[in-house]
């Protein structure tokens, strides 16, 4: 529909001849409505693009409202421009769709590259072109998802960091463990069962972050950082439950593959998928299938160290007791040899003492003897020289008052007192006079 003018005469008597053909054909050219030019551009649009269009993009701002699905998408352009394009996926065509999303594991999603058909309709009420979506074509993003996991392999192999955690030393008994997932979920309580449910002294540091979804790649690798700094952690696990390709694809994201390989924590990945691994998992210092099996594998490396410490102390004990019985053995056999052999020499001691003292026995007897006769004789020579002997024939002994013996006069003086000693007594006199002998 076009909407014509009418013009009055008078107005257009007004008009000069020459200006009469230019103004006419002026307002002859059809102008529209908003409405009229929202239909004229779908009108192109279907006739553009009869059997719609395919459209590839990135995932973003996923809403649902009513059953339906809308979400944009995204191109980026670089220098921090985009461009975009909304999407309207009707709950219809959703259903319709949703066993090919099931058999490829995928889920519309906030950050999925995806490609899909759709029709172009510029919708009136917002001024906005949109796409209907129609299809989508699974094998685009499952593609682009391996070339972009592929592409990360590759540098981190490149750098060397490929295999960094698993450089790491793991603890002898690693009972301190920094857990990343997600607070009450079927993953949370399958991995603290297990633990708690081993007996052992577990003590598990829990992180709450979201493992899917806009906001997972960056609280699941700040988790790890987090724990990885903290000084009091002897591993990180971190575990999720089973999802789509998609919502598993957070682990295949760089942040938290960045994390991990430079985390100075060993870290255990558990993410419940069967088949398919995950970057994570490749860089991991060890992986598991489910949350409840990485909890195992924590508990058999502290039961594997409990047990080959009592095996040590058994084994330390058998020695023990088998050194023990040995040296008691031997200590047995020594002590009857001792005994024989004391014996022995005990008896042959005795003979030889017998001997000896029937020697040493003729041997006294005949010193005794000698002895004897050796005494008697010093005991008659000193009886004669005994000083009373000889006093009984008149000698005496002087000494002076301090009982020095005197041996000669010079050693008295006129005036000294002596002490002359008898056979029986003793006389104290004083020096009058001294003659000395000059017979000499």
């Amino acid at each position: 529909m076009t909407d014509r003018h009418e013009f009055d005469d008078e107005f257009d008597d007004e008009l000069d001849d020459d200006d009469e053909d230019d103004e006419l054909e002026s307002f002859a050219t059809t102008t529209y409505s908003i409405s009229e030019l929202a239909s004229a551009i779908n009108g192109v649009l279907e006739d553009g693009f009869d059997d719609g269009v395919w459209v590839w993009g990135e995932i973003s701002s996923v809403s649902v409202k009513g059953g339906h699905t809308y979400f944009t998408l995204v191109e980026d352009l670089g220098g921090g421009k985009r461009a975009q394009l909304n999407v309207n996926l009707w709950a219809g065509v959703l259903q319709r769709i949703r066993p090919v999303l099931k058999s490829s594991g995928l889920a519309i999603q906030n950050g999925l590259r995806v490609r899909v058909r759709g029709e172009l309709d510029f919708y009136a009420p917002f001024g906005k072109l949109s796409l209907t979506m129609q299809e989508i074509d699974p094998r685009f993003t499952l593609g682009d998802i391996a070339l972009q996991r592929e592409e990360l392999l590759r540098k981190l192999k490149e750098s060397g960091r490929y295999d960094a955690n698993r450089r790491l030393e793991l603890p002898t008994v690693p009972f301190r463990i920094g857990l990343v997932t997600s607070w009450g979920t079927a993953a949370w309580a399958d991995f603290t069962k297990e633990i708690e449910g081993s007996g052992l002294g577990f003590t598990v540091s829990v992180v709450d972050v979201r493992v899917q979804g806009d906001s997972a790649v960056r609280e699941v690798s700040n988790a790890i950082r987090y724990l990885s700094r903290r000084g009091d952690i002897d591993v990180i696990a971190v575990v999720r439950g089973g999802g789509s390709k998609a919502e598993l694809a957070t682990f295949d994201a760089e942040p938290i593959v960045e994390a991990i390989v430079t985390s100075s924590v060993p870290v255990f990945v558990g993410v419940g998928h069967e088949i398919d691994t995950s970057v994570a998992d490749e860089v991991a210092h060890r992986r598991y299938k489910t949350p409840t099996a990485c909890a195992a594998g924590l508990v058999e490396r502290v039961r594997e160290f409990v047990t080959s410490t009592e095996e040590a102390w058994e084994a330390i004990a058998r020695a023990t007791t088998d050194l023990l019985n040995d040296a008691n053995v031997e200590l047995v056999e020594t002590a009857h040899l001792l005994a024989s052999r004391t014996r022995t020499a005990v008896a042959r001691a005795e003979e030889r003492l017998e001997y000896r003292s029937r020697r040493l026995g003729t041997a006294a007897r005949g010193r005794l003897d000698n002895a004897e006769t050796a005494l008697t004789s010093r005991a008659e020579r000193l009886r004669l020289l005994d000083p009373r002997r000889i006093m009984e024939r008149g000698w005496s002994i002087t000494r002076t008052a301090d009982g020095r013996a005197l041996r000669s006069v010079n050693e008295v003086a006129s005036g000294d007192r002596i002490v002359t000693q008898m056979v029986d007594g003793v006389v104290t006199s004083t020096v009058d006079e001294i003659t000395p002998d000059t017979r000499k």
